[in-house]
């Protein structure tokens, strides 16, 4: 059994336009919503053992937020990756338990592939920023991952963890 944390990247700035939208950080409400969704998950113990990340400056300050240890992967070929592009990466994984951190529109199309199921949340189709999918596969190796065939466990969104 295998379990896979799909989340996007919390909410990132556009304070400074000068900056390319690889180097864009987090604003704040951002920073507040990962460390929200850190705690969510450590409350469950859904702490995973390795993580898959985009590159870009808001993924890597969305983890670093979430306050999680283990294996972290900086992949330039998650920013912006398709949903193909994120199963070929998946398919790579070697943890038990594994955070996925990416970008929209590949990642909201990649959690309503990958499920058997949508879960029923209002947000879930759109995938807003900082929203989270757990969900787990009956298989015993990565690469045997096949779209359709994720249980939903939870699905999460910042707003209903932080009433602003």
């Amino acid at each position: 059994m295998k379990r896979l944390i799909l989340m996007r990247h919390a909410k990132s700035s556009w304070g400074e336009p000068e900056l390319s939208d690889h180097a864009r950080p987090l604003n704040g409400r951002g920073k507040r919503s990962a460390e929200a969704l850190g705690e969510w998950l450590k409350q469950r113990k859904l702490v995973p053992d390795q993580t898959l990340s985009s590159s870009s400056t808001r993924t890597r300050e969305t983890f670093a937020k979430l306050e999680l240890k283990g294996e972290v992967q900086w992949l330039d070929g998650l920013y912006h990756a398709d949903p193909d592009d994120i199963l070929r990466a998946l398919r790579q994984a070697t943890g038990q338990t594994v955070l996925l951190l990416g970008h929209n529109p590949g990642i909201a199309e990649f959690a309503q592939d990958i499920v058997e199921k949508a879960p029923d949340h209002p947000r879930f189709d759109d995938y807003p920023t900082g929203a989270t999918l757990v969900a787990e596969f009956d298989i015993d190796d990565w690469s045997l991952l096949e779209t359709g065939t994720g249980h939903a466990l939870d699905f999460v969104v910042p707003r209903d963890l932080i009433k602003e």
